[in-house]
């Protein structure tokens, strides 16, 4: 079974989409300093467009993103652990997955999002980096390949 056969079932797709909010949720709530402020400040102003963007968000761009990293997973298959494996990669991982936010941002006709994204697009690449080895537990918990 390919990863984005995850995407498929809408109750599975469901889930998945709820656990990647709570994920992004925690991210953010764990930074500090000044840039943990900005990044929660620019994280309420995108939430603030709508109680469910986030969640409709990460339902519109999750077939492209699993789409994006399913050659990582097939590699990690082969090795015998895709969870391991996205997680031992989990900067490369990051950049498939801002490949596939910045075309989808650039796309974009909502201009708070974009400029939100475009302020902040540099500094996240570690934290989506950080963030790829609880990515890889959520992908594993619903894909059949990992069970």
């Amino acid at each position: 079974m390919a990863l984005s056969d995850i995407t498929k079932d809408p109750a599975v797709k469901d889930r998945v989409v709820a656990d990647c909010a709570q994920l992004i949720d925690r991210q953010v709530a764990t930074k500090g300093g000044l840039g943990g402020m900005a990044l929660k400040a620019t994280y309420g102003v995108v939430k603030g467009v709508g109680a469910g963007y986030i969640p409709g968000a990460i339902e519109r761009i999750l077939p492209e993103v699993v789409a994006a990293l399913e050659p990582m997973w097939a590699e990690g298959v082969q090795a015998g652990d895709p969870v391991a494996y996205l997680s031992q990669n989990q900067v490369q991982a990051a950049d498939v997955i801002l490949g596939v936010t910045d075309s989808r941002i650039a796309n974009t006709n909502n201009g708070l999002v974009k400029s939100s994204y475009s302020k902040l697009r540099q500094s996240v690449k570690g934290d989506v980096a950080g963030a790829v080895p609880d990515l890889a537990q959520i992908l594993g918990a619903y894909s059949t390949v990992a069970q």
